[in-house]
């Protein structure tokens, strides 16, 4: 979820650009074993059976995955193909539309919810697990418990989302400890800021819905779904609208949190005493810790000034020490900010390194500009995060982008070896999913993207689970090849020691301007001690003939003599193997081809 300009100019009004005392980042953080790989799944959709997917239909015509059904055999599978950390999307409490008052939980009103299945992004209850994902909703708390011990078991680390920028309208917490004041309990509704309060408000102004809303497509008989929602005075919505009546792409089934900046007025409190919301959100941050959750992925991290991140993320490492916090951001002039200061230990790497591959895929960009962003990225490398899919993004077999899950494989063979930062794939990735068909709400917002909003299945991924056995059963030989690509480069990525802790080199423009190949093929080093790898990759449409030299001061680098030859092994497709002499090899590329050479 985010509006670009919009975060830039919540950034400065929060004062977050300002630049301030230089923390030094945290240590480089990996497993035992390597470094991370991480495997984000939609806890609703990965273990989902059916397959009728009507749009807008509903949890019993489509259904849900559970808990339990990531079972032992899920988890195997995720181990074998190299991952270390499990993010379970959509694990907590939101808006939805199915009927759970007969558990007590109160029904949501279908004009402030996107889609039957609801955002997860729109919180009802930080302290609450989503009912959808329970064999026994009653139960639902300790059937979460139950698969984090389950992961641990099978030594993977379980992730989930924190969401500190926004919550659903209908905010209100039931499960919250005895003596924790809920969000709002105590704000004076009567101004509209005030940085003791938890939510920003339009005094005399009523919430109004957007009128070309209709989270049931053509259904209108939905008992909530009126085109009303009583809210007085009206709450600024989740992306910072300022207005009592938000349009329909606007965040309006969420409300923005107030952490003591006043984004109406544009004055800044200082921070001094802390926000009650820091607080609350530490708590809460706190008591998931407790649970044993190993880290979390931090929703719009830099809607949130970098100042409680500072003040909060230490007292939650207090309890445990190695857990992670990834922020989701996009914007590179606050990275050495949200790292130093906000004490993160990973970022997105999106608006540089995951655009300029998609570029790269669909022709529009030089391989000269890898480098660049490695570059402009010195001394933070291994604290971004690289993905070619995720929940937000469209699918690489969609039509939308690149029509072929295998025209990713250079921009994933660089994703995940280019430098010592972490990797993560988005389930279904693996098998080619294409997130063609109409879900709903989903189709509305993202064509090409697997659906957040909407009850349904994954069909090429459903091949893959084939009924709870997870073995691929179901799988064409296109689809077993595919997923042994990623088996094979996220096994390497995460165990080779010249990409976990290596040094880099990018040899891409000096091997262009020596013509020995054009600017769509990328080529670098990595090494550490005696272990020394060349990676090729090239977004070339058709094959060709190219020479990779290495040059002779980089040469002396990896302690590699003009004068010896020496043999390439090739350790992704375990293929044939090459001769560097004179510090060049020649390969045959094929289209959307990737080597990943060991120099020996």
């Amino acid at each position: 979820m985010y509006r670009f300009t919009l975060i830039l100019a919540i950034l400065a009004l929060s004062g977050c650009g300002q630049k301030k005392e230089e923390i030094p980042p945290l240590p480089t953080m990996q497993t035992s074993s390597g470094k991370i790989i991480v495997y984000q799944l939609m806890t609703r959709l990965f273990g989902n059976k059916e397959t009728l997917n009507k749009p807008y239909g509903t949890l019993e015509e489509n259904g849900v995955g559970k808990f339990s059904d990531i079972n032992d055999r899920a988890l195997i599978s995720l181990k074998q193909l190299g991952i270390t950390h499990v993010w379970y999307t959509g694990v907590l409490e939101h808006a939805l539309l199915t009927d759970y008052t007969k558990y007590g939980i109160p029904l949501d009103d279908a004009d402030v919810v996107k889609g039957r299945a609801g955002s997860p992004y729109a919180i009802k209850d930080y302290y609450d697990i989503n009912p959808d994902l329970a064999t026994s909703v009653t139960n639902r708390m300790q059937e979460f418990e139950q698969l984090i011990e389950r992961t641990h078991r099978h030594e993977l680390k379980v992730l989930i989302d924190f969401v500190p920028n926004h919550v659903a309208r209908a905010y209100q917490s039931d499960a919250r400890p005895k003596g924790v004041r809920d969000l709002g309990e105590d704000d004076d509704t009567s101004v509209k800021f005030k940085a003791s309060n938890n939510f920003y408000y339009l005094p005399g102004e009523s919430f109004q819905v957007p009128r070309d809303y209709n989270s049931l497509g053509l259904d209108n008989t939905f008992l909530t779904k009126d085109g009303k929602y009583e809210e007085m005075p009206a709450k600024i919505s989740g992306n910072g609208s300022l207005t009592s009546s938000p349009g329909m792409f606007d965040w309006f089934e969420t409300v923005k949190l107030n952490y003591g900046v006043d984004i109406l007025g544009g004055n800044n409190t200082g921070f001094d005493p802390v926000p009650d919301t820091w607080i609350k959100m530490k708590d809460i941050l706190v008591y998931w810790a407790g649970k044993k959750v190993d880290g979390f992925r931090c929703d719009m991290a830099e809607m949130v000034p970098v100042e409680f991140w500072n003040w909060a993320i230490p007292q939650v490492k207090a309890v445990n020490p190695e857990i992670l916090f990834i922020a989701e951001i996009y914007n590179p002039a606050q990275y050495r900010n949200y790292l130093n200061k906000g004490r993160f230990d990973f970022l997105y790497d999106k608006v540089q390194l995951y655009d300029t591959l998609r570029d790269l895929i669909a022709g529009r960009k030089s391989t000269r500009d890898i480098g660049a962003i490695q570059k402009s990225l010195d001394g933070i490398n291994s604290f971004m995060l690289h993905f070619m899919e995720n929940h937000d993004e469209q699918r690489i077999a969609s039509k939308h982008f690149a029509g072929n899950p295998w025209k990713a494989i250079p921009a994933m063979v660089i994703s995940s070896t280019i430098d010592q930062g972490a990797v993560m794939i988005y389930f279904g990735q693996e098998v080619g999913e294409p997130a063609t068909g109409n879900p709903g709400f989903g189709s509305i917002e993202g064509p090409g993207v697997t659906t957040k909003w909407d009850y349904w299945g994954v069909p090429e991924h459903q091949k893959w689970m084939n009924g709870g056995a997870f073995d691929g059963a179901l799988l064409s030989e296109d689809q077993t090849e595919l997923r042994n690509f990623y088996s094979s480069i996220l096994n390497l990525a995460g165990k080779h020691p010249a990409i976990v802790s290596g040094d880099y080199e990018d040899i891409t423009a000096y091997n262009i301007d020596q013509k020995n190949f054009n600017d769509d093929v990328f080529a670098c080093l990595r090494f550490t001690g005696d272990r020394k790898l060349l990676v090729v990759a090239g977004f070339n449409t058709s094959a060709r003939r190219i020479s990779v030299s290495i040059p002779s001061l980089v040469a002396d680098k990896l302690l590699i003599s003009t004068n010896k030859e020496y043999t390439l092994r090739e350790i992704l497709w375990k293929g044939e193997g090459k001769t560097l002499k004179e510090l060049t090899v020649n390969l045959e590329l094929p289209a959307f081809g990737a080597f990943v050479f060991e120099i020996e």
